[in-house]
């Protein structure tokens, strides 16, 4: 009898690869081969964790700390991060604090929460690429609006307006944005909030690069009374150096939090136990002047790289406030990023992420460089770079 085939689900027609993961395995099998590959494409600090962080785990372990934590968090862990907003001016209760496994974790939370089938979320295109799929997962509609240098790649009032539909559920925006490294200053971030919850949406603010900003510190979306339908995701990935650790969190309204901690029970139990007591110590004041150091690292390391791109050819019209990224249009040196991104990495040994992997507007015209490794790296790449232009020419 001939054996039947199951077929996948619907949903997996409309989501695509990460293409940075597919670009990342090539390098490494690049480098298993023996290659030197410079690695501007991931978006991973660097750094290891730092040692008070690491130790904090380690204790955790040594002390038995290996059982499940309450589905929302080890409360220990919600108090600090709500603590840690005071230097936003916001008091928060920590009941309104959900420990999550990553932003990403966070993510699908508030999307199953609020997405029902068929409706739609708005997001910049170009944006970080899961969230599209994010939505798809819940048989949402992700719904990419264009936006440049014009706008300084951030979904304003008047472009809400322009695309607004009866059937928009959510908008989700970013701040620091991957991956133009965009900051939405604190008005325009209200007035969206405004323009949003006034139609009966939700709104979604990435924050995950909070604290890796270069200038004046970046607004918080967290609304101090937890009234409105206003939702902020966060993560110990980028600025405390945790990524392989998996903890993020989401700040919810309150009315939300019974409905986002019974998602969480059934979705993935809680967040790691010795990664929520690594992350407490992620927040202790010792802590604060290693991350403070890194994060001028990541500033030198930017002002280095944005100048050097340019001298090549690359187009960066804005000067990224935060994030570790520098997207730059590529078109008077290719007309096919993605094409030139593979040359560069088979011929040149320099990984950088096309801009396919950020929506649909533009993409062929862009490149990400990713500027999380050392200076002596990024001064490596960008003399293969040259090299590999000249050869071009």
């Amino acid at each position: 009898m001939a054996m039947s085939r199951a077929v996948a689900a619907g949903r997996m027609a409309g989501i695509e690869p990460f293409r940075v993961m597919d670009l990342l395995a090539r390098a490494r099998a690049l480098e298993a081969q023996g290659r030197d590959i410079v690695h501007l494409e991931i978006g991973e600090p660097d750094f290891p964790t730092a040692a008070p962080i690491v130790e904090a785990g380690c204790r955790a372990l040594r002390a038995g700390h290996t059982h499940y934590t309450p589905a929302a968090g080890l409360p220990e862990l919600r108090t600090a991060i709500a603590a840690d907003y005071a230097r936003h001016g916001v008091a928060l209760d920590p009941g309104r604090v959900l420990v999550t496994p990553g932003a990403s974790g966070a993510l699908q939370l508030v999307l199953a929460a609020v997405v029902d089938p068929g409706r739609r979320v708005l997001m910049a295109d170009p944006g970080y690429p899961c969230n599209r799929h994010f939505v798809r997962l819940f048989d949402g509609v992700a719904a990419p609006v264009p936006v440049g240098p014009d706008c300084a790649y951030r979904l304003t009032p008047e472009l809400l307006e322009r695309h607004w539909t009866a059937d928009v559920a959510a908008v989700l925006i970013a701040s620091p944005a991957n991956p133009t490294g965009t900051v939405v200053p604190r008005a325009e971030l209200e007035a969206v909030r405004e323009f949003v919850t006034n139609r009966g949406a939700v709104l979604v603010v990435d924050e995950i690069y909070h604290g890796l900003v270069y200038g004046e510190p970046a607004a918080s979306a967290v609304e101090p009374d937890g009234e409105a339908d206003v939702f902020v995701v966060n993560s110990f990935s980028k600025y405390f150096g945790m990524t392989g650790w998996r903890v993020g969190w989401v700040v919810s309204p309150r009315r939300w939090v019974e409905d986002l901690d019974k998602l969480a029970q059934n979705l993935f139990l809680a967040a790691s136990t010795p990664a929520q007591y690594a992350a407490v110590a992620a927040l202790a004041p010792q802590t604060a002047p290693l991350l403070e150091a890194r994060r001028e690292e990541f500033r030198r390391r930017r002002d280095y790289l944005l100048p050097a791109l340019r001298e090549l050819g690359f187009s960066i019209p804005l000067v990224p406030q935060g994030a570790f990224y520098l997207y730059a249009d590529s078109s008077a040196l290719t007309s096919d990023s993605e094409a030139f991104s593979r040359a560069l990495l088979d011929e040149a040994g320099v990984a950088v992420t096309p801009g396919n992997d950020f929506g649909v507007h533009a993409p062929e015209r862009h490149l990400r460089f990713a500027y999380t490794t050392g200076l002596d790296r990024l001064q490596e790449g960008v003399a293969r770079i040259r090299a590999f232009l000249d050869r071009m020419s």
